[in-house]
């Protein structure tokens, strides 16, 4: 395998490298997961022979383990404290990379970033490295001005002169039980499913569950659409499915369903309803239409990518407000979006996307 040549400038130069082993650390946020499956694709494209060891908490790894693309997984169980730091430092231990892409920029990440043996390092520049996490690195792409989180990664891309194009995402495979299992849970229903995901790992990305309760009754009444409920079994989530049900009793829970399922979920629906959170990504990645509802996060930087950008809601700017593309979080912006803002966003699903995709599930046997 010939040696890559540089791309864009690093600091330090990179030396010549030959993309053999390539260690990736990002360990947590589903979101970002889903971001890095593009760079996986690159890199194979490039080098069909490179070897690909993923760091990954549990929960991504069960998105992610089997993927063909995936040689390894790496697992970093932080419920365990220090232990968990302890074990994986022992599996990579036995492993030697050629490159490792330090693409998450908290203190941890660095740690993990350490731990591995590897000549190169490639991680974000010191501005953009939170956490002091430049110190893990021996390289880092040049200075940027703010982008889409998934064009950052393709800066390591960049670096590395890997080519890319438009991003290729891929989940599963998908086992013939888990499609069994799609089939069996979408088919229940005598109409196509509208998945809701009801709340997110912070607060201020949330939306008002009376609100979700009254979109519920939109998508039963106006488009014969079954609303579901998505995602975990927090605190937070229990207690806007309880509001939810109160309100709208012809909603159907699927909290707690696991990250498999939820995907398998969200592959079935003929739209989805998400405020910033990993399964709006996921819906991205499935190309399944998505209505989505960003206030505290920049669109600009962790919107929609490249699909469904008609069915986001933008109430992190004010009216006419060209803002810039940072990382600055505004509280309080969500209550601002209103169930009449998700109705038009819907109807404008009707009008662009509801066609094809409602074909595309009956023709897949996903709806009735």
């Amino acid at each position: 395998m010939s040696a890559a040549r540089t791309g864009v400038a690093t600091s330090p130069p990179l030396p010549p490298l030959r993309l053999e082993r390539v260690g990736i650390v990002m360990m947590s946020a589903v979101g970002d997961a889903v971001h890095v499956m593009p760079i996986i694709h690159a890199l194979k494209a490039h080098a069909p022979r490179c070897h690909v060891s993923w760091v990954l908490q549990p929960g991504p790894a069960t998105l992610v383990r089997g993927h063909p693309l995936v040689d390894d997984i790496v697992l970093f169980d932080r419920s365990k404290g220090w232990r968990g730091f302890l074990d994986t430092r022992a599996e990579l231990a036995t492993r030697q990379f050629d490159v490792v892409l330090g693409l998450q920029v908290y203190f941890k990440a660095g740690l993990i970033t350490g731990f591995t043996h590897a000549p190169v390092k490639l991680g974000f520049d010191k501005a953009r490295a939170r956490d002091a996490n430049w110190l893990f690195t021996t390289h880092r792409i040049a200075p940027h001005s703010g982008q889409h989180v998934q064009d950052q990664y393709f800066e390591f891309l960049d670096a590395l002169a890997v080519p890319h194009g438009a991003p290729q995402w891929t989940l599963g495979p998908w086992t013939a039980e888990e499609r069994e299992w799609q089939r069996t849970f979408v088919t229940q229903f005598d109409r196509p499913i509208a998945p809701i995901v009801v709340a997110t790992s912070k607060a201020a990305k949330d939306w008002m569950p009376e609100r979700w309760a009254q979109v519920c009754h939109i998508l039963w009444n106006d488009y014969g659409l079954q609303p579901v409920l998505v995602g975990g079994r927090s605190e937070r989530e229990v207690a806007a499915e309880a509001v939810i049900m109160r309100d709208a009793p012809m909603a159907h829970s699927a909290l707690g369903s696991g990250l498999r399922k939820l995907s398998a979920i969200l592959d079935g629906a003929a739209v989805a309803l998400s405020p910033d959170t990993g399964p709006l990504h996921l819906a991205i990645a499935l190309r399944t239409p998505v209505v989505s509802l960003l206030g505290y996060t920049n669109p600009k930087r962790v919107g929609p990518y490249d699909f469904a950008h008609d069915l986001m809601i933008d109430a992190y700017g004010d009216p006419g407000e060209d803002y810039p593309l940072d990382m600055v979080y505004r509280e309080g912006r969500l209550p601002r979006i209103t169930v009449h803002d998700v109705a038009e966003k819907l109807a404008q699903w009707q009008r662009a996307y509801a066609p094809a995709r409602l074909q595309a599930l009956r023709d897949r046997g996903l709806t009735r």
